[in-house]
Formats: structure tokens, C-alpha cells, sequence
């Protein structure tokens, strides 16, 4: 199922080039990268150190029914962290938006494109599901829980994320603490625009030291990666310098070109897929 070129890479995408946005549905405008080079880079091979999800939310799709009469929805696409690949977020947008000319008979017709391109890109299955106008108004709002790490007063001389800052104290109890920052913010690898987010550490094991954490996260201020290879990097780093007994981090971004990239990696079973809520920053 996985159509993906091993040779695509950030500079050979769409991304950061003048775009000619599509008025003809085109599958072919998606932009499948290889997941493994970036887990490569960071000594990550054979079974996987975690599970999750990559949650996408797309607030501008539209197409047209039978009729030529434009229909709107906002979708939710669920992409399994063991696929093979991410799709470049740029070639989404542009996909997506070659969906505004097509006639379709319904709604159930477009999500049956949208998961069979998207699948096909992914490399597994995706999951699709749309929101229709008239279910708007139930939609909510919620904020990521936690306590709060960007209460502490700290000094910050780091620029990209060092691992060797992160300790935890393995002489005092097993705690279980969930830890929350909204200073994330990282770069796009190509045009190096900002990507902001908010991330939440959820972990069981010895306590890990707050202002050292708060400083690592910081850290990804002028680092060049994409929502998904952040997140991995997070919880990588965090799993092998603090040793928690369970781990889960989930990262809500803030939109860009009508979507947003709220990627979760867990390692214990018993964690749920987190909620899908919007937070004030998105």
C-alpha cells in the first residue's frame, strides 16, 4: 500500500515554493516523507518505543454537489504513528483545495477519496471523519491539563533541544504528574516559518526536574522539524535521560493554511487517544 518515493525529503517538496492552487481533484498532490530517516537520527530502530496518533483537524474543505452548490465541513484525520509515512502539510493543503470544483454525491463519497488518498500516502489506513455545518455549534473548546511549567523563573541560553539537560531524582518516590507548557515552538525544516505549540508530559517513575525540563523544551526555539519528528524527539529524549516507568506526550500546534498537527506518543497501554479539543490558541 506504501506508493511513497524513499527519496523525498524536505527540499524536494512543495513546500516553500510558489503554488498553483488547484481547481481539479488530484490525488497526486499529496506529499508522502518517510517517517524512519528522522527515528534513524535518533537511534530509534526495529519495535517502536511508543504508539500513538497524529491528529489532524482541516477547517477549510469544501466541494460541490451535484448541483455545482459548494458544501463545507470541517474534517479530522487520524494517521497511526506506526505508518510509514507523514504527509507534507503544504501538499495536504493543496489537495484538500483541489477538492473545490469537484462534484460529488455526497458526503460519504468524499470521505471515501479522502481515505483512500490518504491511506495511500500514509502508507496504513487513515481515519476520516467530517463535520457537517449543522453540528458546529456543539463543538468545544479545552485546554491541555497539567501543572504548569512556565510559572518557573528560569534563565534560558539554549537554542535547540540538548537531551543532557533532562535528569530526574531516582532517590525519592515513584510519582505520577502530568506537565504542561504552552513555550513550545519549533520551525519548519524548509522556510524555517514558526510552528507554535503547546505540550503536555504525562509520566510515571522518579520526579523529573522541572526547570531542566521546562529549559529542554525551550530548547526547540530555533530547531528545524516537523509537529510529528518534535513530538517523537520529546518523548525519545525524556524516555532514555529521565527513565520513567510510563510516558505519554501530546502536542497541540497551532494552524496554519487552514490546518492543524496535534501528533501523541504513549508507551503504556492503558493510555486513551487524548482528546481532540481546540484549545485558545487554535
Amino acid at each position: 500500500m506504501n506508493h511513497a518515493n524513499t527519496n523525498n525529503s524536505p527540499d524536494t517538496s512543495p513546500l516553500g515554493k510558489s503554488s498553483a492552487y488547484p481547481d481539479v481533484y488530484d490525488p497526486a498532490l499529496l506529499f508522502p516523507i518517510p517517517r524512519q530517516p528522522k527515528r534513524d537520527e535518533l537511534g530509534v530502530t526495529g519495535t517502536l518505543p511508543f504508539f500513538g496518533v497524529d491528529i489532524w483537524n482541516a477547517y477549510e474543505v469544501s466541494w460541490l454537489n451535484q448541483r455545482g452548490k459548494p458544501q463545507i465541513a470541517i474534517a479530522t484525520f487520524m494517521i497511526q504513528a506506526d505508518s510509514p509515512n507523514i504527509i507534507e502539510s503544504k501538499s495536504f493543503k493543496l489537495y484538500l483545495n483541489s477538492f473545490n470544483q469537484a462534484r460529488l454525491d455526497d458526503q460519504q463519497a468524499l470521505v471515501a477519496l479522502l481515505q483512500k488518498d490518504l491511506s495511500a500516502a500514509a502508507g496504513a489506513g487513515v481515519q476520516v471523519t467530517l463535520t457537517e455545518p449543522g453540528a458546529f455549534s456543539a463543538l468545544q473548546m479545552g485546554e491541555l491539563s497539567g501543572m504548569l511549567l512556565d510559572r518557573l523563573d528560569i534563565e534560558v541560553v539554549d537554542r535547540h533541544p540538548d537531551p543532557a539537560l533532562l535528569s530526574a531524582n531516582h532517590d525519592e518516590a515513584t510519582v505520577e504528574e502530568t506537565l504542561l507548557s504552552h513555550l513550545l515552538k519549533s520551525n519548519c525544516p524548509v522556510t524555517g516559518q514558526p510552528d507554535w505549540g503547546s505540550v503536555q508530559i504525562h509520566y510515571v517513575g522518579a520526579p523529573i526536574n522541572q526547570e531542566a525540563l521546562l529549559k529542554y523544551l525551550i530548547g526547540f526555539r530555533e530547531h528545524n522539524e516537523f509537529h510529528e519528528q518534535c513530538v517523537e524527539r520529546i518523548f525519545v529524549d525524556v524516555l532514555r535521560q529521565c527513565r520513567p516507568q510510563k510516558l505519554a506526550v501530546y502536542a497541540r500546534y497551532t494552524r496554519r493554511g487552514g490546518l492543524d498537527i496535534n501528533p501523541w506518543r504513549s508507551n503504556f497501554s492503558a493510555a486513551r487517544a487524548p482528546s481532540n479539543l481546540r484549545n485558545a490558541r487554535q
